[in-house]
């Protein structure tokens, strides 16, 4: 989660990687960079408005919902990629 797809050698390691992987950024982080994280894998979660620590603006409970969503998508990649 978070990766610091601004550093190129992050990019580059990640695009080396023969396993699947999901990305999880959020589009107010100067580290994220979402066309990057695109094509590095189809299995990306781009929150708008969060931050590097996936905090949006506003009250808390926005950011729980950022959890649950994170969740989510973590549930849907093991079933998409894990063991049959």
């Amino acid at each position: 989660m978070t990766p610091l797809l601004h550093r190129p050698e992050v990019v580059a390691a990640l695009g080396r990687a023969s396993a699947p992987f999901l990305l999880v950024g959020g589009t107010a982080d100067g580290a994220w960079d979402g066309a990057a994280a695109r094509r590095l894998t189809p299995h990306v979660l781009e929150v708008p408005d969060a931050d590097h620590g996936l905090l949006l603006p506003g009250p808390l409970a926005r950011s729980a919902e950022v959890l649950g969503r994170v969740c989510t998508a973590v549930e849907e990649f093991v079933r998409l990629t894990g063991p049959a």
